[in-house]
């Protein structure tokens, strides 16, 4: 069976989703929409598929499987609950939308449908990434390991100009954290809830946010956070998230224990080291020891590689044909806003938070 793809929204990450679809054999891109006059038909001269300007129309006319939604973050809602509405099975970038409350009705309106609800945090999808978490599941660092990650990017003032959706409150809901740290945030979470029930590791949260390295004015969220978390089981995490750190750096993920430590830099593996030695560590230090071969995002947001978004791609499909359960889902990909909102809510009181529960 072939997949029939649309896609609502033909900004830059619209590009990744195109390019993911046109490697997958079983996958096909046969409309995308977006408001901006031409923007549309720019689009699929260059990707393929039929233009349109409103997303009604566009499922109307082309009933396709899958609706992948890569408008602004505050703009997810309205084109999920059309693709419901029709009986179309969604796929939504991250984060799911800019509140809780938002995302709920999203939840909802899928389920509802009988439609499935899938999510885009394609660096779970990440072979280094699945590493560390397989080991993590074996509890292979031991009890309560400390996870960290430091996301030391840098955008410039004209990411942040005027017209722009980016660091607005109406479309990015927040900064640092929620626009280009919440990878990082997923990716903690993930790693601190191995073996566990869907219920999300997080339990409490502090957080302190600031606007540091860019103009008064120009920016109406965080461009820099930390952010403390305590874990179910009794472990700690960290993240640091910024876009005001020049020139940029890659991001750092770290988890470490009683019995052994990991660290990735992007997509490389810079440490791997364990008590216990298990006979295909070596191989796996050998096989992602190689620098990033890309940007990883950290200051140009599309110096980034595809290839995680087609296994993201690929793990719905599966879903849908029934071969695998569907791990990135919309109450998954929730837990990681929740966090967020929690965080935004002690940086404002100087208090310790818990995220809101579904």
């Amino acid at each position: 069976m072939t997949y029939t793809f649309a896609i609502a929204g033909c900004g830059a990450i619209a590009a990744i989703h195109a390019r993911a679809i046109a490697e997958l054999g079983d996958a096909r891109l046969v409309a995308a929409c977006a408001r901006g006059a031409g923007k549309a038909e720019q689009f699929c001269a260059t990707h393929g598929g039929s233009a349109y300007r409103d997303v009604d129309a566009m499922l109307a006319a082309e009933h396709p499987d899958v609706l992948c939604i890569t408008t602004p973050s505050g703009a997810h809602l309205e084109p999920v609950l059309a693709a419901a509405a029709r009986g179309v099975h969604v796929l939504c970038e991250k984060p799911l939308e800019i509140t809780l409350e938002r995302i709920d009705r999203m939840i909802a309106a899928c389920a509802a449908a009988g439609v499935t609800f899938g999510a885009i945090f394609q660096q779970r999808l990440s072979p280094v990434n699945q590493a560390l978490k397989e080991a993590a599941d074996q509890g292979r660092f031991g009890a309560h390991p400390l996870i960290t990650c430091t996301v030391p990017w840098w955008r410039d003032d004209a990411y942040y100009a005027p017209g722009r959706w980016h660091g607005t409150k109406a479309l990015d809901g927040g900064g640092a954290l929620m626009n280009q740290a919440i990878h990082g945030v997923d990716l903690v979470q993930w790693l601190a809830q191995s073996g566990a029930s869907g219920a999300s590791a997080v339990i409490e949260v502090s957080a302190w946010t600031a606007t540091l390295g860019h103009p008064p004015g120009a920016i109406e969220v965080e461009d820099a956070a930390v952010v403390n978390l305590r874990f179910a089981d009794g472990g700690l995490g960290q993240l640091l998230a910024t876009t005001a750190c020049y020139p940029g750096s890659l991001r750092r993920l770290h988890i470490g224990g009683r019995d052994g430590s990991a660290e990735v830099m992007e997509d490389q593996l810079t440490q791997w080291a364990f008590r216990s030695e298990l006979p295909g560590d070596a191989a796996l230090r050998t096989a992602f020891a190689g620098a990033t071969r890309h940007g990883g995002g950290a200051s140009d947001p599309m110096a980034i590689t595809h290839r995680n978004h087609t296994r993201n791609i690929r793990a719905l499909l599966d879903s849908l044909a029934g071969k695998s359960p569907l791990e990135l889902s919309g109450q998954e990909a929730r837990k990681a806003v929740a966090i967020i909102e929690a965080a935004y809510a002690s940086a404002t009181t100087g208090r310790p938070v818990a995220p809101s529960p579904p």
